[in-house]
């Protein structure tokens, strides 16, 4: 990656997957990283928030080119409770909020927020192209979506807000974490009929696209996900083979609901969705990693 023209960059949620690879890359090219933490800062380019109900100072965001916002619990803990929900909810509309809070009461210095999102907003869609205009789906995640994007855009006129739909990711630690269990035991196979569309990008090309949106205008909702259509069938069938293991054994939707319910197996595995970057492209963005193959050769080790 090219060096950045961002100098400055305020980091929540720094200590995920995507966010300590974020991270990593913007110190690389020399970039100044300021991460905002949980627990007591350890040194000058930490500090503390969300520790107490107190709004974030906005001198802290100030001289920022953009302000990375990438808080979440994750999706992929099981079951989702009613608790695990609420859970899912308050931690990325809080932190959201706050941010955008603090970056309002900067006026015309604010800096850009780049905040996360997911290609859950469309809910499933079957045989429909999306794109960043089409319209919101359905369920549980897109309505979380909804509300996280409408708590990003408060940080106000002035500054520039950009929504990151983001993709499950192809890594060891993404969506890939349960299906390698299940490949390496030889008992992975469809789920459901697999042929459901699923978005997709890798660890790689997300933190590329982010670093292009914070250093573009890009502004408004952007989908991170890679540029050519797979299913299901189509992701486990290349892990499968990476690993030459077979990919044969079908799980049941119901089999599926009954061990991850009904909201998580309706989100996650048997949504149908398929999602373009149409925005990261026209701004100019291209991709490491064009199939879902790829994506899959540059996740795992291949079987020897």
């Amino acid at each position: 990656m090219p060096e950045s023209s961002a100098r400055r960059v305020v980091l929540a949620g720094a200590s995920g997957l995507i966010g300590s690879a974020l991270a990593e890359s913007l110190r690389a090219d020399d970039v100044e990283v300021t991460s905002l933490v949980r627990h007591p800062a350890s040194g000058p380019h930490e500090v503390q928030w969300l520790h107490d109900s107190a709004p974030l100072d906005p001198a802290v965001l100030a001289g920022a080119d953009a302000v990375v916002c990438l808080n979440g619990a994750t999706i992929g803990r099981f079951p989702w409770t009613p608790s695990y929900k609420s859970q899912l909810l308050w931690s990325r509309i809080t932190p959201t909020r706050t941010l955008a809070a603090a970056i309002r009461d900067l006026g015309d210095d604010a800096p850009a927020l780049v905040n996360a999102s997911a290609t859950g907003y469309y809910g499933s869609q079957p045989r429909t192209v999306l794109t960043e205009t089409s319209r919101r789906g359905d369920g549980f995640l897109a309505d979380i979506c909804e509300e996280w994007e409408n708590a990003a855009r408060a940080a106000g006129p002035r500054a520039r807000v950009a929504l990151l739909r983001t993709a499950p990711i192809v890594h060891e630690r993404g969506v890939l974490k349960p299906l390698l269990l299940l490949t390496r035991l030889g008992v992975s196979g469809p789920i459901g009929r697999g042929t459901q569309v699923w978005p997709w990008i890798t660890l790689e090309d997300e933190v590329r696209a982010i670093r292009h949106v914070v250093d573009s205008e890009v502004d408004g909702p952007v989908n991170l996900t890679g540029p050519t259509r797979a299913t299901a069938n189509d992701l486990g069938f290349a892990l499968a083979r990476r690993m030459n293991r077979p990919y044969a054994l079908r799980a049941p939707v119901w089999g599926v609901k009954l061990a991850l319910g009904s909201d998580a197996t309706e989100a996650l595995l048997t949504s149908d969705a398929d999602v373009r970057p149409s925005v990261l492209r026209d701004a100019g963005f291209t991709f490491l990693h064009e199939t879902v193959e790829d994506a899959v050769a540059s996740a795992v080790p291949a079987a020897r």
